[in-house]
């Protein structure tokens, strides 16, 4: 079931995503030179229906949340090797996938370094548990867990920034 699940919600954003046009290197380029906010509003509001939609399912009890620690070494690192990847490629990984499922065979490349990175992380990892892993080490916590608030204010309140700059682009006209 929660498979099933998982494939159908992975090929509706696979389609939204196709329908956004995210999937298009001009589009990604254009994000990258801060030309065009398409991907930028695309991600925006991806994270409010994200949001509200897994702690709404986390609450009715469909899911469960299984964090992952917050770990600030890793986590800057691994966001430097991402958007390194991204500039060079012109793709990030899942745009790589859906540039690849419309034809688009330049991206293979993309999925190519997933598959070599995951190698390297797998083979690098047992040095790592005793660096980068322990650098900023603040365990499994949540923003509501650190404020103490109920998760479902962050909501609200992310939610109403992430749309107050979604207006601002819209208005910009970018």
């Amino acid at each position: 079931m929660e498979l099933g699940f998982g494939l159908a919600t992975g090929i509706v954003f696979g389609f939204l995503l196709q329908r956004g046009q995210v999937l298009r290197f001009e589009k990604q380029v254009g994000f990258l030179l801060l030309r065009d906010l398409t991907i930028i509003k695309f991600m925006l509001s991806a994270i409010v229906v994200g949001m509200v939609g897994l702690h709404l399912c986390r609450d009715l009890g469909i899911i469960s949340f299984s964090l992952k620690g917050t770990v600030i070494g890793a986590q800057v690192i691994g966001g430097l090797l991402f958007g390194s990847g991204w500039a060079v490629l012109g793709f990030c990984p899942g745009t790589s996938v859906g540039a690849v499922a419309e034809g688009r065979w330049h991206a293979i490349w993309g999925i190519l370094g997933m598959i070599a990175g995951a190698a390297v992380y797998a083979e690098v990892y047992p040095a790592m548990k005793k660096t980068i892993l322990t650098w900023g080490n603040y365990g499994k916590v949540t923003f509501a867990d650190v404020l103490h608030v109920n998760h479902w204010l962050l909501v609200a309140v992310f939610s109403a920034v992430i749309l107050g700059i979604l207006f601002l682009f819209e208005r910009s006209g970018r």
